[in-house]
């Protein structure tokens, strides 16, 4: 098995398409597979923290995962802050993300002043107005590397680290799909979901553009499919739209929403529930993508 850890991100901004329970239980596919995974909450509603049983985390004390993406001295606190899980170890969200959009904003600002002249006054100013950041921390062209730098802190111990991201467009999204660079995108199938996939291609493009990373497509988990016309004509775009990438069907059961309120993954909770067959297909279809292999006992 190659040595490198796998990153990536379970984005798509559109609410309500499952992407925490996408997330959850594609890491839980991956961890059958026999790999280590980490799974990290960028979300500052906090769902995957609270889905995997560690709601307590949400109101933890500082340092959280927002003093660690918005003050740079705070960047070794993330090993303090992962947290063990029978099937995956998880980097929680705490309420203190609500405010990190904001943050972030202003370290980007910061970082695209740095690089005008005479501007001295307005980099002084964000500074002040911050909560965390500290224009000297802000080095290079752009302020979104900082999950990144972070994630190399404690990555070593795992096969995967499988970020879910916020369910809107921002600074946030952009740090976890510039961490990643990987993109798995959770649709629903429904007439909707074309122009919510739409805006996250567009996402991609202005990221690429702004900054020197190059975002790869894993594959789509068309989510809480039924058998209806809608649902056929929605799978049909999605295989059209996506025609060089794997599109995974992943059919509506209660059993998901179940294993999530028991704070565990399908697999830990009843693995004889038949989509936990597309699971396992989208954990092989990961495992060949990124050159690993299943480990067996």
């Amino acid at each position: 098995m190659t040595t490198t850890p796998a990153r990536l991100c379970v984005t798509n901004a559109k609410g309500g398409t499952g992407k925490t329970t996408i997330a959850i239980n594609v890491a839980g596919a991956l961890n059958d597979r026999g790999h280590d995974v980490l799974l990290v909450d960028l979300d500052p509603q906090g769902n995957a923290t609270e889905g995997l049983g560690l709601v307590e985390t949400y109101d933890a004390e500082p340092p959280t995962l927002f003093d660690v993406l918005t003050d740079h001295r705070q960047r070794d606190a993330v090993t303090d802050l992962v947290r063990s899980h029978p099937e995956m170890d998880v980097l929680p969200a705490s309420v203190d993300l609500l405010q990190a959009e904001r943050e972030l904003t202003i370290a980007d600002l910061i970082a695209r002043l740095k690089h005008r002249p005479d501007v001295e006054a307005g980099i002084e100013a964000l500074g002040e107005v911050s909560l965390s950041v500290d224009p000297d921390g802000v080095t290079d062209a752009h302020a979104l590397g900082t999950l990144d730098d972070a994630l190399t802190r404690v990555e070593d111990d795992y096969d995967y680290v499988v970020v879910d991201s916020p369910p809107f467009y921002g600074k946030l999204t952009d740090t976890a799909i510039y961490a990643a660079p990987n993109v798995l995108i959770p649709a629903l199938t429904e007439a909707t979901s074309e122009r919510a996939i739409e805006l996250l291609v567009d996402q991609i493009a202005a990221l690429e553009a702004e900054t020197d990373v190059d975002v790869r497509t894993l594959g789509v988990v068309a989510n809480r499919v039924e058998t209806t016309n809608e649902d056929s004509t929605m799978l049909r775009w999605l295989e059209a739209a996506f025609a060089d990438y794997p599109v995974w069907e992943v059919r509506k059961r209660v059993a998901l929403q179940r294993a999530f309120s028991a704070g565990t993954s399908l697999f830990e909770y009843d693995a004889s529930v038949d989509v936990t067959e597309t699971f396992r297909d989208i954990a092989t279809g990961l495992d060949e993508q990124f050159g690993h292999v299943e480990v067996t006992a």
